[in-house]
């Protein structure tokens, strides 16, 4: 069993707040523009003791923060490098969105829409291969109901990988 220390429980905090702080810097926010749209749920002092790993954030706050930035909780928290998924030429995948758009279900429909924020953010149209990095194989996974480690072989089971002609 491994103990954690306050040194480590200390790191941990300070990658959080290093990741509230880039979200909240991606929003375009200051802090008193979170406290004030939050109608003052986030004081600034607080957010800003959070951001600095000063403070601890409770998973209760984590998930109204969360809300409030209107991203997955899991964009709050850090990412290292045994979060990783392995092989590193692996963890880009390229995924066929004519062939996921003719599949149905829940699942499909929510990756869908999940695919279509992604081409948003990154100004991509063009419509038939998406690649999706690292980081969004957490999501997918959570939508396919598998392990993260599972993503890439599971889109290749379905068929949804991109393969050029």
């Amino acid at each position: 069993m491994e103990i954690e220390t306050d040194e480590d429980a200390s790191e941990y905090s300070r990658l959080v707040g290093e990741r509230l702080r880039t979200i909240r810097k991606q929003k375009r926010l200051s802090l008193h523009e979170v406290e004030a749209q939050s109608s003052q749920e986030f004081k600034a002092s607080v957010l800003g003791a959070y951001e600095r790993g000063e403070r601890a954030l409770s998973l209760p706050r984590l998930d109204r923060l969360a809300q409030f930035y209107k991203v997955p909780v899991e964009q709050l928290l850090p990412r290292g490098p045994g979060e990783m998924v392995p092989g590193s030429n692996a963890q880009k995948l390229a995924i066929d969105i004519n062939k996921l758009s003719q599949l149905s279900g829940a699942p499909f429909e929510m990756l869908t829409r999940f695919l279509r924020l992604i081409q948003v953010q990154r100004q991509d149209f063009n419509g038939r291969v998406l690649t999706v990095r690292t980081d969004d194989h957490r999501a997918i996974a959570a939508m396919l109901d598998i392990p993260v480690d599972q993503v890439g072989d599971r889109l290749e089971s379905l068929d949804l990988l991109y393969r050029p002609a």
